[in-house]
C-alpha cells in the first residue's frame, strides 16, 4: 500500500490544499493530511479546530486520512509507514525552501522521498495568509476556501475582531 504524507499548518485550509490533497488521493492508497503542531505560533484556529474543519472538507475522500503531529515530520512518517512526503508548491520562492527541507528530510531518513507538485494556477496566489487577510477586512473568501468552512472562517474573524475592540 502506498502511503503520503501532506504536512502543512492549514491555518485555514485553502482550495489550493483541496487541490493538492486530491491529487494526491489519485496517485496513492493513502494520503495523512498532517497538521504540525508548532508551540511558537499562535493559530488563527487551534490545531483541533484545523483537524475538524479539514475533515469536514475531505470527509467524502474514503482515502484521505487527517491527524495532527509535533516532531520531527520524518518520525510521524515512520510511525505511518509513509515513505512519500507532498509539498505544494506555488511559486519559486516556496522552491528553495521545500527544496532545503527535503535535503534535510532526507538526511534525517533516507527512506523517504518528497514529492512536489505544482498548484493549479487559479490557485497559485493563494495562501492562509492572504485568506485571514481578507476576512479580516470583511472581504468575500468564496473561491479562496471551501465553501462549507467559509461560516467558520468568518465566525472566526468576527470573534477576533471584536477581541481587539476595532471599529
Amino acid at each position: 500500500m502506498s502511503v503520503a504524507v501532506y504536512p502543512g499548518s492549514f491555518d485555514p485550509i485553502t482550495n489550493g490544499h483541496v487541490d493538492i490533497i486530491e491529487r494526491s488521493a489519485a496517485i496513492f492508497d493513502k494520503v495523512i493530511v498532517a497538521v504540525l503542531v508548532n508551540p511558537e505560533k499562535k493559530g488563527f484556529f487551534s490545531i483541533e479546530e484545523r483537524v475538524k474543519l479539514i475533515k469536514k472538507v475531505v470527509g467524502r475522500m474514503t482515502n484521505v486520512y487527517v491527524e495532527s503531529f509535533s516532531g520531527l515530520l520524518v518520525d510521524f512518517m515512520k510511525q505511518r509507514n509513509a515513505k512519500v512526503m507532498v509539498k505544494g508548491l506555488r511559486a519559486v520562492s516556496d522552491f528553495e525552501y521545500e527544496f532545503n527541507m527535503s535535503l534535510m528530510n532526507k538526511k534525517l531518513c533516507p527512506e523517504v522521498e518528497t514529492m512536489f507538485m505544482m498548484t493549479s494556477a487559479m490557485n497559485s496566489f493563494l495562501s492562509s495568509t492572504s485568506v485571514k487577510q481578507v476576512v479580516m477586512f470583511g472581504g468575500s473568501i468564496k473561491g479562496l476556501v471551501p465553501d462549507d468552512i467559509i461560516p467558520d472562517i468568518v465566525k472566526r474573524a468576527n470573534d477576533n475582531h471584536k477581541k481587539i475592540n476595532c471599529p
